[in-house]
């Protein structure tokens, strides 16, 4: 390798937009492999200071999930040689090869950063998704959205606060009740509405008296919940939800929220305290306007089967790529496997990149459903060459289920690091309530 040869390697600038789980998986690989040897400049950007796996939002708006869970952007960067900055991108030069991000204000509204320039050699769009609202009037004023870990957190707060609302209204002898409507009855509603169940016991446990009776419905328009999953495993879902006594509206399209309810096309009104909405996903507004990179109808870029966007020197990856899925209709579904996968082909295709050789193709391979009604059940299926599709539920299925973020967990830490917070988190619960209470 010549003198000329190495200097262009060091100085190639990588630019991950987005620490989620694929953005963050992936930028931990490449400071392994690039940042560390100095063969690459290796920047992740996120809006927030700390990451959550997107699959646990629901535990994070119940209260249930543990707070040790987060990782920390600037910790995970100084471990892995990569380097974390704080911002929202809010504009792209193509031509220059230049990002631009928003100025990051505090709580009081006190500019802390200002509006900055990065520029780059290589720029991964891994900025993920935020809940489709379809238009509908209302949504955006009257619901709670679990796009982000903020957002997760706001509505836990609210919660709580609602609760305890409630019980002091209700008084000796009264019932007061809260209701929590979920539109939606996809993975995200079905398991948030077990796992809401499941807390409103433990408020009770706690001291506040069940005089407040908790009412938790789920408004699916389609007439299947979890209407991804194979029929089976939607009917043995729904079986255990009416067993929790959680309401099912199915069939049931909202066409407006008020500050009262949700209104139905059959002009009915559900009322409601609390509103949810986990109905379908789009990547972010502001995608259609990226220097005018390809998106198609819900903002997603469109990329080729190595993941590369219309722009050679832009890829994207995680639920904001629109990736057609090779021997099906549609393109590769929005799961966190899907962004396991695509960050370890873009991972390889990046080194491939710089060592001028060519791209990796990116081939989905669908490992099956898994969804997790809190302690009461899991159920799914898993799918491989050997066993075909297999249908699971019970122990096995949990496990499997946590197995998944295992995974995630080990590719951003190791092995070694993954076994240690799994044995603290452990005696971190036994010592500590089940759910955040403020």
């Amino acid at each position: 390798m010549t003198d000329t040869d190495q200097s262009r390697q060091q100085n190639h600038k990588i630019v991950i937009v987005g620490g989620g789980a694929a953005g963050l998986e992936l930028a931990t690989r490449l400071g392994r492999k690039l940042g560390k040897k100095g063969l690459a400049e290796v920047m992740l950007l996120d809006a927030a200071a700390t990451h959550i796996w997107k699959p646990l939002l629901h535990e994070v708006a119940a209260g249930t999930l543990d707070e040790a869970e987060q990782v920390d952007y600037l910790a995970q960067a100084y471990r892995n040689h990569f380097r974390f900055r704080l911002g929202k991108m809010a504009g792209l030069n193509r031509q220059k090869k230049e990002i631009y991000t928003s100025p990051t204000y505090n709580d009081n509204g006190e500019e802390i950063i200002p509006r900055r320039t990065f520029t780059y050699d290589t720029l991964i769009m891994a900025i993920g998704s935020v809940s489709n609202t379809f238009g509908i009037k209302g949504v955006e004023e009257h619901c709670y959205f679990l796009d982000t870990t903020s957002q997760a957190f706001r509505f836990q707060k609210q919660l709580v606060e609602s609760y305890i609302r409630s019980v002091a209204a209700a008084g000796p002898g009264k019932t007061k009740g809260l209701s929590i409507a979920i539109v939606g009855g996809g993975a995200t509603g079905v398991e948030l509405s077990a796992e809401l169940h499941e807390v409103t016991g433990m408020l009770a446990i706690y001291g506040l008296e069940k005089s407040s009776h908790v009412k938790l419905t789920i408004i699916e328009a389609s007439p299947q919940l979890l209407p991804a999953l194979p029929s089976k495993l939607a009917l043995a879902t729904q079986n255990q939800l009416a067993k929790l006594d959680i309401d099912l509206k199915l069939g049931c399209r909202v066409v407006e929220v008020t500050k009262q309810g949700i209104k139905t096309l059959a002009d009915e009104l559900i009322q409601a305290d609390l509103k949810v909405w986990a109905a379908g996903i789009k990547a972010p507004d502001w995608l259609r306007q990226l220097d005018g990179l390809e998106t198609n109808s819900i903002n997603q870029l469109i990329v080729d089967e190595t993941l590369k966007t219309s722009d050679d020197n832009i890829f994207a990856i995680g639920d904001c790529a629109a990736c057609a899925w090779l021997g099906h209709q549609g393109n590769v579904p929005p799961r966190a496997q899907a962004a396991h996968q695509q960050a370890d082909t873009v991972s390889h295709s990046i080194i491939n990149r710089i060592n001028g050789q060519s791209l990796v193709k990116y081939v989905y391979r669908d490992y099956g459903s898994l969804v997790a009604l809190g302690k009461y059940s899991t159920v799914g299926n898993l799918m491989g060459n050997l066993m075909g599709t297999v249908t699971i539920g019970g122990f096995i299925a949990r496990i499997v289920y946590l197995s998944l973020y295992k995974m995630h967990q080990i590719a951003i830490h190791g092995y070694y690091r993954t076994a240690l917070l799994t044995l603290s988190n452990v005696f971190r619960r036994s010592a500590h309530s089940k759910i955040k209470m403020h």
